[in-house]
């Protein structure tokens, strides 16, 4: 019989640091600045930069980048604010770009 080896989760794809589990998914359906993203409810091992407006496809939100706390690469950002009232279920949650990460324990 295998053995589990540990909860499934997303590593920086540079430097293959745990950014994330697979349970703290809430969505795959978002975009990125690059392409495909993931929302999470939580993310680790990451560095919050300034708060700022942006306008998203979704209207506009505050938004923070967030770096992997190793090697510094952005791998998406956090949402500090929604305007408006049907995206509020976003405050406090992280985009991380497909492309920016990678699985591990799968």
């Amino acid at each position: 019989m295998a053995e589990m080896v540990g909860p499934r989760l997303y590593s920086c794809c540079n430097c293959r640091n745990h950014v994330a589990l697979h349970d703290d998914v809430i969505s795959k359906s978002f975009q990125g600045r690059n392409g495909r993203a993931f929302l999470f409810s939580h993310a680790m091992n990451i560095v919050v930069g300034p708060k700022e407006d942006r306008q998203l496809m979704t209207g506009l939100h505050t938004v923070a980048d967030v770096f992997c706390s190793d090697c510094r690469v952005v791998l998406g950002w956090k949402y500090e604010r929604a305007y408006e009232e049907t995206q509020k279920y976003k405050e406090g949650k992280f985009i991380l770009e497909k492309s920016k990460i990678a699985k591990e324990n799968w």
